[in-house]
Order: C-alpha cells, then sequence, then structure tokens
C-alpha cells in the first residue's frame, strides 16, 4: 500500500463553512518516505472494522458515518480518533480559553499605562515646584506655581474615558521627557494594536506605523473596496487582483492566490475583533472604539476601514460576525492577543461545526489539517487526514463505488465482508473440528479443471506455480529473485464430484434483533455464502428470508438486508420458496433454517399472511404439511435455533422427525460454530461417500 504524506498550504485559512463560495483546500500530496509518522491503515482494515455495522444496519453510508464518529484501531492496536473525541477536545479546549482570560485586561491594560503616565508627569511637576522653591527666586515661584497649576488641572480634567485620555494628553504639554516619550510610544503601541487586531498578520510586517505607512494603507484599502465592488458587480478581477499584489503584496504574508482567498482571510480576521468587541461590556466596548478612531484620526482611513468591513460582511455573512464570548478568567489580554485568542476561539466554531455536520469522512477533507494541529494537536491532524482517505481509498481498492452521490459495495466489497465473516468464524473453531476445512485430497471426489483461480480464503492450497510468478513478474517486473505475496498466489480450480445445493432461510422478525440474534444470524449467512462460492464454487446456495411473508433475495443483497419491523415467523412460506428454489437444483438438497421462534404466521390459500401469538393450530397444521412436501421432494431441513423456548424445541424436534433432519439448540455465540461445522461435515461425508462408490 502506498502511504500519502498530506500538507496544506497556507492560503487554506478556514474551515469551510461560510455561505460564499469559498477558496477549495489545496493540498500537496507526497509518497511515504518513512520520515513522516501517523496512523497506518489500509482498505481491509476499514472493511474490518464496518462489518459488523454494515451488517447490522445494511447502510454502508451509515456505516463509514459511524465509523468516522467512533473512530478506530488498526490491525497493530493503534488507534485513530473519531470524531466525537474530536469534539468533545474542542469543547475542552474552548473552555480552557474562556475560564483563563479576562477580556476586560483589554481595557484595564491601556488604562492602567496611561494612568502610569500621569503620574509619572504629576511626579515631575512636583519635583519642578520642589525646585524653583529652593532657588528662592520669588517670581520664579510664582510662574512656577501657576503653569504647574495649570497643568495639573489639565490632568485633574482629563475625561474617564481611554479616547478622551488620549485626546487630552495628544494636547498636553508634557514636564516630563520621560512622561511624554512613554505616552508617545504607548500611542504608536496602541496604533498598531489597532490595526493588527483589525486585519492581524495583514499589518504584521509593518512594525512601526509611521504617518506614510498610514497613508499607504489608506490607499491599499481603497483599492481592495474598488476589487470587492467589482467583484460584486460580476467581472472579472484577476488581472486587477495580479495589480493589486504587486503593489501591496508585503501586507499580506499569506501570499492569497486570488481576490477570494485574500477576501476570506480578511473577513475571518476582521470578524474576530468584531466577536472582540461583541463580548466586552457596552462600556468597555464604546471605550474601545472611540479608542480607536482617536488613533485613526485620518478621517478618509477610518471611512475605508468601515467601508472595507461592510463590503466583507455582505460578501461573507456567516464568517461569525455575530458571535460572543463569555470569558471568566483572571488573565488579562491586551489588544492584540485578545484578537489572537478571538481568531483561535472563531476557528474552534468553525471546526466544530464543519464536523458536526460532515455526513461522510470525505467531508473531512475540507478541514485545514494544519489549522486543526495548532488547535488540537497532532494525533487529531492526523486521524483527520487518514478519515478524509477513507472513502477514496476504498474506492481505489475496488471495495465500493461511488453510484449518483451514494456509496455501494461492489462484488469484491461483497466479498471481503464475506471473507471477514468465515474469517472471523473459524478463528472461534478448534483446529481438532475441521481442520482446514477444506479436502486437500486430489484423487477421488475431485477432477482437474485445468483453469485457475486467484487463491481465496478456504481455497485447497494447490498452486499452480506458473501463474503465480507470471502474476509477481506483472506485478514489479522481471528480474531475480521473484518476490511472491499473498495476491500472487494461483490455484487449480478442482471440480467437486457431489454437488450440494442448499437454501438458507433467515429468520427477520422483530424478535431477532430485539435478543441479539440478527447479527450472530447474518454473519453466519454472509460466511456460508463466501464458504460455498470459494471452497465449493459448483454448489449452489439459495437465500429466503422470512417473518410475517417470506422472500428470496440475492446473495449481492445480503449486506444491506435488515430485519423487518413487524410481527410473525412465517416458516411455512419461507419453506414453499425454499422448495421451489430447489427443484430447479440438483445433487443432495438442503435448507439451513435460522430462528429464534416458533411459527406464529403462515399464508392463506389467497396468499394472504395470517398472524397470531400464541400459534393456532392452524398455522403449525400448514407448517407441517410443507415439511412434508419438502421431505417427498427430498430436502433435509436442518434447524438451528437461537433462545429456544421449550415450545419452540417441541416444534422442531417434531419437524426433524418428520424430515429426518437435524435440530441444533445454540446460542448467538456458537450459532457459526455450529452451521460451519456441520455444513463441512456433511461435504465431507458427501464426497466421501462419492469416493467410496467410485
Amino acid at each position: 500500500m502506498t502511504v500519502l504524506g498530506v500538507q496544506a498550504t497556507p492560503a487554506q485559512a478556514g474551515f469551510g463553512r461560510y455561505a460564499a463560495p469559498m477558496t477549495a483546500p489545496r493540498f500537496r500530496y507526497s509518497r511515504w518516505d518513512g520520515s513522516q509518522k501517523g496512523f497506518s491503515f489500509g482498505a481491509d482494515d476499514v472493511m474490518s472494522e464496518i462489518t459488523d455495522d454494515l451488517l447490522y444496519h445494511g447502510d454502508l453510508n451509515a456505516a463509514l458515518r459511524r465509523m468516522m464518529q467512533q473512530g478506530m484501531r488498526n490491525a497493530d492496536g493503534e488507534r485513530m480518533q473519531g470524531v466525537r473525541e474530536m469534539l468533545e477536545n474542542l469543547r475542552r479546549r474552548r473552555k480552557d480559553e474562556l475560564e483563563r482570560y479576562d477580556l476586560g485586561g483589554v481595557y484595564d491594560d491601556i488604562a492602567q499605562e496611561l494612568r502610569e503616565v500621569v503620574e509619572t508627569e504629576r511626579e515631575a511637576i512636583e519635583d519642578r515646584l520642589d525646585d524653583v522653591a529652593a532657588s528662592g527666586d520669588d517670581r520664579q515661584k510664582d510662574l512656577t506655581r501657576q503653569a504647574m497649576g495649570e497643568r495639573n488641572l489639565q490632568l485633574d480634567m482629563l475625561p474617564r474615558d481611554l479616547a478622551g485620555q488620549v485626546r487630552g494628553l495628544q494636547d498636553y504639554d508634557f514636564v516630563s521627557e520621560a512622561a511624554a516619550q512613554r505616552f508617545e510610544e504607548l500611542v504608536d503601541q496602541l496604533r498598531q494594536q489597532v490595526v493588527q487586531s483589525q486585519f492581524n498578520e495583514m499589518a504584521g510586517a509593518m512594525q512601526d506605523i509611521r504617518p506614510e505607512d498610514m497613508a499607504r494603507m489608506k490607499d491599499m484599502m481603497s483599492a481592495l473596496n474598488e476589487l470587492l465592488e467589482a467583484r460584486n458587480r460580476g467581472e472579472d478581477t484577476q488581472e486587477a487582483f495580479e495589480r493589486f499584489m504587486s503593489e501591496f503584496g508585503d501586507f499580506f504574508p499569506e501570499n492569497p492566490q486570488d481576490l477570494e482567498e485574500l477576501l476570506e482571510l480578511m473577513a475571518r480576521r476582521m470578524a474576530a475583533m468584531q466577536a472582540m468587541l461583541n463580548s466586552m461590556t457596552p462600556e468597555q466596548r464604546q471605550q474601545l472604539q472611540e479608542l480607536s478612531n482617536q488613533l485613526l484620526e485620518d478621517m478618509d482611513l477610518r471611512w475605508q476601514m468601515d467601508q472595507l468591513a461592510q463590503n466583507l460582511q455582505a460578501a461573507f455573512p456567516d464568517a461569525g460576525w455575530e458571535r460572543s464570548y463569555d470569558f471568566s478568567g483572571q488573565d488579562p489580554l491586551d489588544m492584540m492577543s485578545a484578537s489572537q485568542v478571538m481568531q483561535d476561539l472563531g476557528d474552534l466554531d468553525d471546526l466544530e461545526n464543519l464536523l458536526r455536520n460532515a455526513s461522510n469522512p470525505g467531508a473531512l477533507a475540507e478541514v485545514d489539517v494544519d489549522r486543526a494541529r495548532e488547535l488540537l494537536g497532532e494525533d487529531a491532524a492526523q486521524s483527520l487526514e487518514n478519515m478524509a482517505r477513507v472513502a477514496r481509498m476504498l474506492e481505489e481498492a475496488g471495495l465500493i463505488e461511488n453510484r449518483e452521490g451514494k456509496l455501494e459495495l461492489t462484488p469484491r466489497g461483497l466479498r471481503r465482508l464475506g471473507q471477514n465473516a468465515l474469517a472471523e468464524l473459524f478463528r472461534k473453531l478448534r483446529v481438532d473440528q475441521v481442520g482446514q476445512h477444506q479436502i486437500e485430497k486430489s484423487g477421488w471426489g475431485h477432477e482437474r479443471e485445468y483453469s485457475t483461480k486467484a487463491y481465496e480464503f478456504g481455497d485447497p492450497f494447490n498452486l499452480d506455480i506458473n501463474e503465480t510468478v507470471r502474476n509477481a513478474i506483472r506485478r514489479v517486473g522481471t528480474g531475480t529473485p521473484v518476490r511472491l505475496t499473498p495476491e500472487d498466489f494461483e490455484v487449480e480450480r478442482t471440480e467437486s464430484m457431489v454437488r450440494q445445493s442448499t437454501v438458507l432461510m433467515l429468520d427477520l422478525s422483530m424478535s431477532m434483533p430485539m435478543r441479539d440474534n440478527f447479527l450472530p444470524a447474518k454473519k453466519v449467512a454472509m460466511a456460508l455464502h463466501q464458504l460455498i462460492s470459494s471452497a465449493y464454487p459448483r454448489d449452489y446456495l439459495g437465500l429466503v428470508g422470512f417473518s410475517s411473508v417470506a422472500r428470496e433475495f440475492k446473495a449481492s443483497e445480503l449486506p444491506e438486508v435488515s430485519w423487518d419491523y413487524v410481527y410473525g415467523t412465517n416458516m411455512q412460506h419461507g419453506m414453499a420458496i425454499a422448495r421451489r428454489l430447489l427443484a430447479r437444483q440438483s445433487g443432495s438438497k438442503q435448507i439451513i433454517m435460522i430462528t429464534d421462534g416458533e411459527p406464529t404466521a403462515h399464508t392463506e390459500d389467497d396468499g394472504t399472511p395470517y398472524f397470531a401469538y400464541p400459534p393456532e393450530p392452524e398455522t403449525i397444521r400448514r407448517t407441517l404439511r410443507e415439511v412434508g412436501r419438502c421431505t417427498r421432494d427430498g430436502i433435509v431441513i436442518n434447524t438451528f435455533m437461537l433462545d429456544a423456548t421449550s415450545y419452540l424445541k417441541a416444534f422442531i424436534e417434531r419437524v426433524a422427525e418428520m424430515n429426518r433432519g437435524r435440530a441444533f439448540f445454540t446460542t448467538p455465540e456458537t450459532l457459526g460454530d455450529y452451521v460451519l461445522v456441520d455444513f463441512i461435515e456433511q461435504k465431507k461425508r458427501l464426497l466421501g461417500g462419492r469416493a467410496r462408490r467410485a
């Protein structure tokens, strides 16, 4: 199996939840070189994992969906996380973030910085007054007291809101050079944080925002608004986008490849800033909005930013503009850190939404694996990556195919299910019961067909060396040594001289799943079909399901067969259909009936079903009459009873007495042992009898 490593490009920043068309995920695949680590699995591992679910519910798509939800283990016992576990980790990560941080720190941190500037200035004023007082110059003292008094009054009159304090200090003539310098640094830092909180990495390359930078940013946003408007008019924007990136590309370290990708990135980041404002108290929100306006005092720049936000919100209405979060922690956040936390929380929301709504493993291909790795860790990212490959892997292995949007089993997939069921049952059998479960002698009882077939589980190991080596050369090319794998094995076909025709009657009444008998019974049906088709291909196997009425179904339908939501066990109708099927066949004939209830239904002369519990004498009479017809036609009825009641035992013993068949009282755990061992032993006796006659 070729294992692929996958890496998402930086352009893939979202989780695909927007209503507007979003950037398609971009992946780079490379052949496994041994350096990558992760969960190793193949198509056979997946089929083994879903076998029970598929056989029980009969729905391939639902089985894959449940495997996606629950995760799986490979043959080495390594575990791939399921979506449920990832969702729980997402919720835990979000809870940790909300219980760690205090969003009020954005406001408090700025307020504290301003208080320290004012305190430094007041200390300088007091020092100036002290210096003048010691000079002995009365006129200088008066002038200084008056000037310092005016400054103290200005400081006393500073507004309580952040924007007002910044505006007041910008007009203030500082006495302290240290305070003035600290204030200018604070303003520059806040301006940088405001811009970066709006656009995050877009302005990340700008360490110091100078007036010319602000002017250029205004030009960039104006050009981007024009591009957005052209996009909304349906115009081709690729050439204009390339010109835009040539002039302003340094603002975008993510290197978006088209306008849609760029707009998506900016929408997400501006939405993160809006989520921060939504999460604040009304007072805090007003304080920060006014501060932002004050710091970005160029009104045209502010207008361009507001216009861009409106355009992006219209283009990407589902980007999370309305989100808000309830923080309850103690760690304060500055504005830039708060913006990053908001973006992380938004990405957690988007990823949770995508995982929750994924209807099949293929939908997980939309996930940005690199971002998931940052949020949930390596194991979750690797699990998402692997899970997204499940359907494609099964299709490439020829086990499933997509028919009009629905995944369905192929004939190879059907055989694989049967092989899994057969292998599971054989693993439970003791070696001394049935040996290798096939006849290995090539003398009496077998004749060569002078043709070959690919080796399957249960085949006699009579290798055709020429075809086996030829298969290996086709696979790897010429040269020595020739290395064989099990897939290369080709065995000689042999024809059994004794043919056996079997109809399996499977109880599909409601009592089967209610008593946990349905899955073991269906596994036996799959295993028996696989055993006959692989080890005894000349034999016949018919399939009949029965509840209130009976019906024939093909082997290809077996995986999707489920119980009927009705009451009634109509053995009479099932035996009638089985007798009709066997009438067309040759060789020894038998019915294998698997049931957990006595006959409670029969078919009237006009074809309508009749149900009664407890069973009425007429139902018993009609059922035994059908047993008699089977007996006259030479059909042996072997019954395997699950959870047999005393009444059922008595009835089946009567059937066995009439028909000379056998009755087995078994459990779900031992049903497969009984059915397969009995079938194989009967086959051996038939073949042995033919050999003696020969």
